[in-house]
Parts: C-alpha cells; sequence; structure tokens
C-alpha cells in the first residue's frame, strides 16, 4: 500500500516522505522495521522514535518530526495506527460450514451462510442469522436470537431467550444469561429461589471477553447497549444497564439493577452496589467502588468512591500519617512543657 492510500484509509495527510513509498505493515516502535508504519501517541516515548526501524510514522499535529523517516499527521495519532492495523489484518473470511458433529434442533432457524463448527448446539426456535460465526462447543439454548455477523467463540454459553444485535463479539467462556442472584427468605429463615424470567438483549456492536458473565433479569431485561467494550471476568448482575460505548475493564463487578450511563469507564476491579445510577462520562479508576448514585463527568477513585483530584491529595496525605503523627507528638510534648513553665491562671 502506498504511503498517500494508507493516509487517505486512515484519516491522516502525509507530511513528509515520498508519497509512493510501500507500506506492508504496522507494529509498535520498538518492533516495527522496514516497511511498516509505527506511531507515537504518548509523549513519553519520544526518545524511542529516533531508534525505530519503521518507514513511516504517525504523529500528532504539534509532535516534533523525526529526520529520515516518514511522517504522517493525524489528529489522533493512536487512532490512525488501530485503523492502519486493522488494514493489515483484516477478518479472514470463511466458508459456510455447518459440522457434522454440531447439534442444530429441527426447529431452529438458521441462516445458510453460517459456520457452525463441531460439537456446537443450537437449541430449539433458536434464530442464527447471516454471517454468524459460531466455534466448536458453543451452547445456543432454546429460543435464543443471535443477529447478524456475530462470532461466539469455543466454550461460551448463550442462554434462552437472549437477543445478541449484530456484529457482537462473544469470547470464550462467556455465559450471557444465566440466572439472576435471586433469593427470598421464608419463615423459617431458608433461601428460597426467586424465579428468573427476564432476558439479557446485547444491542449491536458490542465485545464481551473471556470468562464474563451477564446475568438476566427477574422480570424484564438486562441490558448491554450499542458498542459498549467488555473485559475479560467481568461481573454484571441481573436487571442492570449499560450505556452506549460504555468501557468496562478486567473484574468489574455491578450487583443488581445497577444503571450505567454512556462512555462511562469503569477501570478494573471497580465495584457499583446494586440500584446505582453511573452518569454519563465518569470515569472510575481501579479498585474503586462506590456505594451512592455519581453525577455525569465526574472522576473518581477510591474505597469509598470520591473525587479523583482530592483522593490524589488524601492518598498523598496518608503516606505521610506516620510522619505527621510524630510531628504531633513533638508538638504535644513542646505544648505540655509550655504550659508546666507558663501555668494559666
Amino acid at each position: 500500500m502506498k504511503l498517500t492510500e494508507l493516509a487517505q484509509q486512515t484519516g491522516a495527510r502525509v507530511a513528509s516522505g515520498d508519497p509512493d513509498l510501500d507500506i506492508n505493515g504496522a507494529a509498535g516502535l520498538d518492533d516495527a522495521g522496514p516497511g511498516d508504519v509505527t506511531f507515537l501517541a504518548n509523549p513519553r516515548y519520544t526518545s524511542r522514535v529516533s531508534a525505530t526501524r519503521a518507514s513511516a510514522i504517525f504523529l500528532g499535529e504539534e509532535a516534533e518530526a523525526p529526520a529520515n523517516i516518514a511522517v504522517l499527521r493525524a489528529r489522533d495519532p493512536y487512532l490512525a495506527y488501530t485503523r492502519a492495523l486493522q488494514l493489515f489484518h483484516p477478518e479472514p473470511a470463511f466458508e459456510p460450514f455447518i459440522h457434522p458433529a454440531a447439534v442444530v434442533d429441527p426447529s431452529a432457524r438458521i441462516a445458510e451462510d453460517v459456520f457452525i463448527g463441531a460439537c456446537a448446539y443450537i437449541g430449539r426456535q433458536a434464530q442464527v442469522g447471516s454471517g454468524v460465526r459460531i466455534y466448536p462447543n458453543v451452547t445456543i439454548y432454546d429460543n435464543a436470537q443471535i443477529g447478524s455477523g456475530c462470532v461466539i467463540h469455543s466454550g461460551a454459553a448463550i442462554r434462552e431467550n437472549t437477543v445478541l444485535g449484530a456484529r457482537v463479539i462473544i469470547h470464550n467462556n462467556v455465559v450471557v444469561g444465566a440466572d439472576g442472584f435471586g433469593y427470598a427468605k421464608d419463615e423459617t429463615g431458608r433461601w428460597v429461589k426467586i424465579p428468573q424470567t427476564g432476558r439479557v438483549v446485547v444491542e449491536d456492536d458490542v465485545e464481551i471477553g473471556a470468562g464474563t458473565t451477564i446475568d438476566r433479569a427477574s422480570v424484564g431485561e438486562t441490558r448491554i447497549a450499542r458498542g459498549a467494550k467488555i473485559d475479560n471476568l467481568v461481573q454484571i448482575g441481573h436487571s442492570c444497564t449499560v450505556g452506549e460505548d460504555a468501557l468496562l475493564c478486567a473484574q468489574v463487578g455491578l450487583a443488581g439493577t445497577s444503571r450505567i450511563g454512556r462512555r462511562v469507564i469503569l477501570a478494573g476491579q471497580v465495584g457499583v452496589a446494586g440500584h446505582l445510577t453511573i452518569g454519563d462520562d465518569v470515569v472510575m479508576t481501579a479498585k474503586s467502588a462506590t456505594s451512592h448514585n455519581i453525577p455525569p463527568g465526574k472522576v473518581i477513585s477510591g474505597v469509598p468512591a470520591f473525587d479523583n483530584r482530592e483522593w490524589l491529595r488524601a492518598t498523598a496525605a496518608f503516606r505521610r500519617l506516620g510522619e505527621m503523627q510524630r510531628t504531633l507528638r513533638t508538638l504535644e510534648a513542646r505544648l505540655d512543657a509550655l504550659e508546666k513553665n507558663f501555668p494559666s491562671k
């Protein structure tokens, strides 16, 4: 691919270098070689640019241009690099095929151009749309609906009545639509299971990482909105709503009926208590936990979580508590000495 074509397809422009330069791949600064394009998004890594063997580099509009390497200017170099990776590593084509060892219920409605691997199971009245890839050992329960272009990797279970929109990616060992964690205590103190009669709806262009579990509601639905991205080992409880383009990182836990707004970022191991609302564009930093609603746009840290800037000041003070205690004891001793020498009348 010529440099000019690469620029056009990644939203960049050629700032220097031969427009007809051949680019054949994309890689990071340390791994790139001749014929590759690389990128610099974080100024911390500027020193590595001079050592890269790449033929071209995506840079921001204000970044200093290195010598002896073609420069592509982009508003967001990381985004341009991501698009380059997509160009050089497109999704592999597949031939429609249903493996003889797959079990497909006669009542299931299966599009003609699908791939279903060995030992997959498709239940009664299930629907599988056009261009779907279902890898070996996937279980699609009764009445589940799989939208066009979905990819479901081995070991995943899509439980009864679950609805997947178009182009949803489900990674290995995900469970979508398991029973919510709901029990009532009877007169003798024993737990009585609450029937989980609801469903899970996953909208278009959602990606769900390996080992994640999304529970269905007791009534109504759990909903993952368009474009949300969910990492590995995330737990989403019954009746939760995750907003459009939200990003949930590894080991996030949402208790039942949580409401997560649009474009929210929950970093690793964040915990959200039940029946809470996290407003649009909130960021909760790693290992934070909240038991109260969070207004839109806040950056929150800590346990219990509060404003990130206040949390940074608090953690800085926490590290000095030992020193502060010694200072306080010294001041107390001096005050006692003053009071002995100058007793109050």
